[in-house]
């Protein structure tokens, strides 16, 4: 890619600026002390707007920029479900989560299982988020976006990885998660305008006049197979996005667990003010999530029309800034796309700094741990986790689709996840003992039932997100079955739930059905 010096200029302040900002906000009044709620729930005082801006920002990284444009490129808009999806999820988990977690006043996802439940499940979930936090999620955004940068830039692999991550070290170690949410604030504006501006200037291309609305057009009827929202049972792709059963099936599964039991995700909502805002930060991230697709999967379809000279799908969305971004404009398109990278990233590390800290070394570690060392141990972890990951992503670059990898492997820990606290939340029967067996379970099921028809050809070969859904239902009965076994009446850990808790403003419920409406209309056109 031809790099102005504007374009340089650009890119640089920007990364100046970040910094700067995150490094400011994190400030101390003089004589105050940063503490554990400071670091981890920056002070529980996000208003609605940052934490919609927040959660988007770290939910939006190069998984989707890189590996869902490559999605896009192959499967077409089909992809998308796993955004338009998520929209609904937020309205859900505003509604019928937030309220109990918010009530319970936690700092992380498995403080609440020991609430429910037992100490035992708050330490298995808190490895389990460990492992697939630094395996998976961290390894996987450093290796997408330093391979952006070496298509676009041609920095070698290994120097994108370390740059990415020191980039994200230099104010999110310090500053926690005021830092990590304030400047999320800055980048969801950034990722969203230069987002665009890569998908009208790679969309216009495809048309002969140069018209966006003209290249919408002729996308379509150029390339009508990859407008299909559900796909066909002979589709290639149709284990990837298994028909009828993403809007019934194992997508629920999949964006319940993100949305709702997700460490970096609910993380944001637990900061804000109180739960009438962050219900409505979660509503407003909704309706951001339904212009991803917009940014993320329609670049990806026109690189496909534009017969893009890549040698994998993941190369389609740094190509497009390469060949149809112009000199002056390079820069803001790849600060957006920096922009994603590292504000997840440091959304990622930061949480899991936050389990570390709160649910491994205070209770097992240094039960009497002081502010002090809760924080500098936060650091610490911070710094650990992305070293561990810089070493691990690497090893990544054998993948062809990335976003895929992502979904299915941490698809082997969300069926039972999930399934833990929803009985836990809604079923007041459910005992300690029958979710640790979900815990326990859901990796073996998983990897049992990817591989099993490999070794025997009789054993159904499930596309992953019918395997999801499948496995879910078997840990669900377990759940149940242990518990009738174990006892007859309510456990006496049980989540007592006032009806009026779930009662929400005329605000979000105008904003929810807005969300509806508009999922009913691009289903209905897109079917």
């Amino acid at each position: 890619m031809n790099f102005s010096t504007s374009d340089y200029i650009i890119f640089f302040v920007y990364i100046v600026f970040i910094v700067s900002l995150g490094i400011w906000v994190s400030r101390e009044k003089k004589g105050h002390k940063k503490d554990s709620k400071d670091y981890f729930l920056a002070g529980k005082s996000l208003p609605w707007w940052a934490v919609g801006a927040s959660l988007i920002a770290s939910n939006i990284s190069a998984e989707q920029v890189i590996g869902m444009s490559g999605s896009g490129y192959v499967v077409g808009l089909a992809i998308a479900s796993y955004e338009l999806m998520a929209a609904l999820t937020l309205v859900i988990v505003a509604k019928y989560f937030l309220p109990i977690f918010l009530e319970k006043q936690i700092y992380t996802m498995p403080q609440f299982l020991e609430i429910r439940f037992s100490k035992s499940v708050r330490t298995a979930l808190a490895v389990f988020w460990l492992l697939v936090y630094v395996f998976v999620n961290l390894t996987s955004v450093l290796y997408l976006g330093a391979l952006a940068m070496e298509t676009i830039l041609g920095f070698p692999l290994i120097y994108g990885i370390i740059g990415l991550a020191l980039f994200s070290a230099l104010y999110t170690i310090y500053g926690g998660l005021k830092a990590v949410a304030w400047t999320d604030v800055v980048q969801v504006v950034v990722l969203i305008a230069g987002g665009l501006v890569t998908t009208v200037l790679s969309v216009s291309a495809v048309s002969d006049d140069g018209g966006f609305f003209s290249g919408l057009v002729r996308l379509v009827n150029e390339a009508p197979e990859k407008f299909d929202m559900i796909l066909s049972s002979d589709h290639p792709n149709y284990g990837d996005l298994p028909g009828i059963s993403v809007l019934i099936g194992g997508m629920w599964i999949a964006n319940l667990f993100y949305w709702g039991c997700n460490q970096y995700i609910t993380q944001r909502a637990l900061a804000a003010k109180s739960l009438k805002e962050a219900q409505r930060g979660l509503a407003f991230a909704g309706y951001l999530k339904l212009l991803i697709p917009l940014i993320v999967v329609i670049p990806g379809i026109a690189a496909y029309t534009l017969q893009a000279d890549i040698q994998k799908p993941d190369q389609a969305y740094p190509w497009l800034l390469s060949a149809y971004v112009p000199v002056g404009l390079k820069g803001l398109a790849f600060a957006a796309l920096i922009a994603a990278i590292v504000s997840s990233l440091s959304s990622m590390v930061n949480s899991t700094a936050t389990i570390f800290s709160m649910d491994i070394y205070k209770q097992i570690i240094k039960k009497d741990a002081s502010e002090d060392q809760l924080v500098l141990t936060g650091r610490i972890a911070s710094f650990v986790a992305l070293v561990i990951a810089v070493a691990v992503a690497p090893s990544l670059k054998t993948l062809e689709q990335a976003f895929q990898f992502i979904q299915e492997f941490t698809g082997f820990v969300s069926p039972g996840i999930l399934a833990i606290f929803l009985f836990g939340l809604f079923w007041k029967k459910a005992t300690t003992q029958s979710a640790l067996w979900a815990a326990v379970l859901t990796i073996p099921l998983s990897v049992a039932f990817k591989w099993l028809p490999q070794v025997w050809p009789a054993f159904p070969d499930l596309p992953f997100l019918d395997r999801m859904g499948l496995i879910f239902l078997i840990l669900a009965a377990l759940v149940i079955i242990i518990t009738l076994l174990e006892r007859k009446g309510d456990d006496p850990k049980a989540i007592h739930i006032d009806a009026k808790l779930f009662k929400t403003g005329p605000v979000f419920n105008l904003a929810a059905v807005g969300i509806c409406g508009i999922l009913a209309a691009i289903y209905l056109i897109f079917w």
